[in-house]
């Protein structure tokens, strides 16, 4: 494994720093101030995206896309990570990876349009009574008549009210295994105005002002099999195949924020005097500043190590949940550190200190919880020697 970054790395990097320092960093606080990310500015930052070659990098060439590898697309959305949350995944989208999996109609019909900017794509998966248990899901998906028939409601649905279509998870049958029946899962593409099919507001949300969520409620909504992604009934397998990758883009998109707020704490720490000299100069700061460093730097080679082993095809699940794991949980620590560092001044909205702070707390939550993370571990590791 090589630790240091190819020239293409380096140009890639650079060029999406100057993009979030120019185009994002802007904006932040029109959109925290209003938690709304208007239209008309998407576009404007969208086409400039464009044509600066970071729109849907995350896509294969042969679609479209800069078809990055997997560790020089982790420091493309670190550097994106830097920025409101709302503004980088909106503007400089990425389409979810799993739109692959489509048919070819399929791929004219929704990962083109994604790929162009023309459309975006929300992923359905999270019920108020299951999060995180997906075999525990009630939302069905029954055939009747040759069509499939969807019912139930999906929540926390990120940016489905901007998007153009979902991609919606949905129990469609059961299956016998050692330990009882399981749930069947199948991938529907289910387009915006279809009958029975609504999207509501969400929920008001302390992190990612701007970056909203939705409640998907499916009332008798009838779909056709050309609307199914991958095979029915093999929904799991669809998103073990596509999905994978998104702890990792979580972890170094939280790798932004806390090299940001770290920026912050150490330019503050040499300028500010208390006593007669600078407050860095105290062991109180100084000790915060190296730990958030050390703490810092462990996460990124967790998350280094796991990407370039993602292509090397020996990436495991245990490798992905420690990268998260560590990533989220280090951002919160280094947000808090950076803010504690900073005194009162850094819960004062002049700095992006609070918001770091305040969209930390998600990041431990979703794609998966901490203890989610720290149960994939410990299973892996049990396995090993037959636990």
């Amino acid at each position: 494994m090589f630790f240091g970054m190819t020239d293409e790395q380096k140009m890639i990097v650079e060029t999406t720093r100057a993009f979030v320092e120019a185009e994002l960093y802007p904006h932040e606080a029109e959109v925290e101030r209003t938690g709304h990310l208007r239209l008309e500015l998407i576009r404007e930052i969208q086409k400039k995206a464009m044509a600066a070659g970071l729109y849907a990098a995350n896509m294969p060439e042969e679609v479209g896309g800069a078809g990055l590898d997997t560790l020089s697309w982790l420091l493309y959305e670190r550097e994106l990570g830097r920025a409101n949350y709302a503004l980088h995944w909106t503007c400089v989208a990425r389409p979810s990876n799993i739109l692959l999996a489509g048919t070819a109609e399929q791929r004219e019909q929704y990962l083109f349009p994604c790929i162009r900017g023309e459309k975006w794509d929300c992923l359905a998966m999270t019920e108020p009574g299951a999060g995180s248990d997906l075999r525990g899901m009630t939302a069905s998906a029954k055939r009747e008549g040759g069509d499939w028939v969807l019912n139930g409601t999906k929540h926390f649905i990120s940016h489905a009210d901007l998007a153009d279509f979902a991609i919606v998870f949905m129990a469609s049958g059961e299956e016998d295994t050692p330990r009882g029946k399981k749930k069947l899962i199948t991938a529907f593409f289910v387009d915006k105005g279809t009958p029975g099919f609504t999207v509501r507001d969400g929920y008001r949300n302390v992190s990612h002002r701007g970056y909203t969520n939705s409640v998907l409620e499916f009332d008798d909504c009838r779909l056709s099999d050309a609307q199914v992604l991958g095979e029915a009934h093999k929904g799991f397998e669809v998103a073990n195949t596509w999905l994978g990758a998104t702890r990792l883009q979580v972890a170094s998109t939280c790798l932004g924020r806390a090299d940001r707020a770290l920026g912050h704490a150490i330019s503050y720490a040499a300028e500010r005097k208390q006593f007669g000299q600078q407050i860095g100069k105290f062991q109180g700061v100084s000790f915060k500043l190296a730990d958030m460093a050390m703490e810092l730097k462990a996460a990124e080679l967790l998350t280094w190590e796991a990407a370039w082993k993602f292509d090397q095809g020996t990436v495991t699940e245990a490798d992905m949940s420690m990268a998260k794991l560590k990533a989220t949980e280090v951002l919160a620590m280094v947000a808090d550190e950076a803010i504690q560092i900073h005194g009162g001044m850094g819960l004062m909205d002049e700095l992006p200190l609070e918001r770091i702070w305040r969209d930390a707390r998600v990041e431990r939550i979703w794609e998966g919880t901490s203890e989610i993370q720290r149960h994939i571990i410990s299973r892996e590791l049990l396995r090993a020697v037959g636990g």
